[in-house]
């Protein structure tokens, strides 16, 4: 789930872009991010994901391939960034992301079964499992639509924030407010669900744009630096601490920081009590110096039209005539944006 900072980002800082006002820029993707929320978005009405003949769940595939064409033709140079291992602090927030989705599946089955369509669709969304078999057809899909992707050693959001850091890449494309505290940038969120999103549980919708977060203008806004925002972030809950210290919402959290001033002893003014069995500065510590892939290589190529219909045509059942389309959208755009535009091959190797 990510920290939630939403509270603490003002307007002014948070604010709305047109997708073509990214056009030219490299956005490194969470691609854990994006397919989940392909599998929770693409469903059908009742719930169910789409699957191809044999059962194997498909909407990861078709969000791919459909988003990242959509991006290409409004000039946006997407690369992919897939999750490692992840850290061990990490597994208490893995285990309730298990028993939730065993919950969700269980309501949804019982909603199912008591015709209540509406309902079943809303926890259906949060039983989508991506199995390590999707994450690898993923990358062979970029690879045959010759769109990048990056291997992280560890965290994807701190690898794609190293990508920004470096000069990389523009911004990095989550949902999740961590890249920001790995030193990204920028952040652009609802960078996979931008368009027209029905309101669950109404018969209305609304327009969905992509969020542009600016890092350097949050610390000023809010006069913090980035590790006084950590230490924020970690009083007020991260997937390392899930919960954080009771009592504190993210004003307190903020309020105390900026009265400690030191963003470590700030994190030990509270009593050890209070943070049970983490070690909150390991957790600092690890914001700041994340493990990260530093041989990682960049470059867009030109697509494999056949390679893509084995995957998902002859593989999965999609429909040939889309996927031709689709194909064809994809080569148009890479010759309008893409094809030709590189940098200099020297600072895309790392």
């Amino acid at each position: 789930m990510g920290v939630d900072l939403r509270e603490l980002i003002p307007e002014g800082v948070r604010r709305e872009v047109e997708l073509s006002s990214l056009k030219g820029e490299v956005i490194a993707l969470d691609a854990y991010n994006m397919l989940y929320q392909f599998l929770a978005a693409i469903r059908q009405p009742d719930g169910t994901p789409l699957m191809d003949r044999e059962g194997r769940v498909t909407s990861h595939l078709s969000g791919l391939f459909y988003r990242t064409i959509s991006l290409v033709e409004e000039g946006v140079r997407p690369v992919y960034v897939f999750d490692g291992k992840p850290p061990e602090m990490k597994a208490r927030e893995v285990e309730e992301r298990v028993r939730r989705r065993v919950e969700a599946e269980e309501k949804y089955k019982a909603a199912l079964e008591a015709g209540l369509v509406e309902e079943a669709r809303k926890y259906a969304q949060a039983t989508g499992r991506l199995t390590s078999d999707m994450v690898s057809e993923a990358k062979e899909l970029l690879d045959a639509m010759g769109i990048p992707w990056v291997q992280a050693e560890a965290e994807g959001e701190a690898q794609a924030a190293y990508l920004t850091v470096r000069g990389d890449a523009y911004a990095t494309g989550s949902q999740d407010y961590d890249s920001l505290l790995f030193g990204a940038r920028r952040l652009v969120r609802n960078i996979a669900i931008t368009g027209k999103r029905k309101l669950p549980g109404r018969d209305e919708y609304v327009e969905v744009k992509p969020e542009l977060i600016e890092l350097d203008k949050l610390l000023k806004t809010l006069a913090i630096t980035r590790e006084q925002l950590i230490a924020v972030a970690i009083i007020i809950g991260t997937d390392y601490n899930p919960g954080g210290v009771k009592g504190y919402g993210p004003q307190k959290a903020l309020k105390h920081v900026k009265a400690v001033k030191d963003p470590v002893k700030a994190l030990q003014a509270i009593p050890k009590a209070e943070w049970g069995d983490v070690d909150p500065v390991r957790i600092y510590e690890y914001f700041l110096n994340p493990p990260v892939n530093r041989n990682y290589k960049i470059e867009f190529k030109d697509s494999d039209p056949e390679r893509i219909k084995e995957i998902l045509v002859y593989k999965h059942d999609f429909n040939p005539d889309r996927v031709e389309k689709g194909i064809e959208r994809l080569r148009k755009a890479y010759k309008e944006h893409l094809k030709g535009k590189q940098r200099k091959l020297d600072t895309w190797f790392r």
